[in-house]
């Protein structure tokens, strides 16, 4: 490990970009409130399932309006295969009505605003910020950022928020918006929880795992 971590967080950074500097966010979505509603969704889900909840969900709701009335039933159905769906269902409402009646049917554009929204915390706003308005308050730490950052050694927390301001503090700011999207896909298709695949990892000649 290098002793310093701002260093070795931003060597990390431009070897990530020569792979994946061009990923985006991996959900689908046409909108803000469609954002937000995805986001809400791939909580303990993967973005890959929850686009194909999304894809249907789409199509039956189109405006905040239609899922700040839609019936709790109807919706829960939709959106029964991304888990924990009763929860899901009832914030993704909560969240529509509180849209429309406090901000005027637009999703809110700061991190304080959106962590009023039901279901939200700072994850799910931080992807909403970023892929929605370009906006950047934070780091979205997701379940690959957890382990593949405590891997790394750039936290030795396992907490989300702790894990957001470690991170804060050594990944300057002009890239929080893409770290989180390159740790992600480097989750996904490389350094995967269950059979990583080591001698394709960009990251295999720094990786303290591979040191040791």
């Amino acid at each position: 490990m290098e002793r310093n971590k701002k260093e070795y967080a931003v060597r990390i950074i431009k070897i990530l970009e020569e792979d994946y500097g061009h990923v985006k966010c991996a959900l689908n979505f046409s909108s803000p409130f469609e954002l937000l509603t995805a986001a809400i969704l791939s909580a303990q889900c993967t973005d890959e399932r929850v686009n194909k909840v999304t894809e249907n969900l789409f199509k039956r709701y189109k405006s905040v309006e239609d899922y700040a009335n839609a019936d709790i039933l109807e919706l829960e159905n939709y959106i029964k295969s991304a888990g924990f769906f009763r929860n899901k269902g009832k914030n993704i409402i909560k969240s529509a009505q509180m849209v429309i009646n406090k901000y005027n049917g637009d999703v809110p554009q700061t991190m304080e605003e959106l962590l009023e929204l039901s279901g939200v915390a700072r994850k799910t706003a931080n992807v909403v910020l970023v892929s929605a308005f370009g906006k950047s308050e934070g780091i979205a730490v997701d379940t690959h950022v957890i382990r593949i950052a405590n891997l790394l050694e750039l936290t030795e927390y396992d907490d989300p928020v702790k894990i957001e301001k470690d991170l804060m503090k050594i990944v300057p700011k002009k890239y929080w918006i893409n770290f989180s999207f390159m740790i992600q896909t480097l989750g996904r298709r490389i350094c995967k929880a269950r059979n990583p695949v080591h001698v394709f990892c960009s990251l295999n000649k720094i990786c303290p795992l591979l040191q040791k």
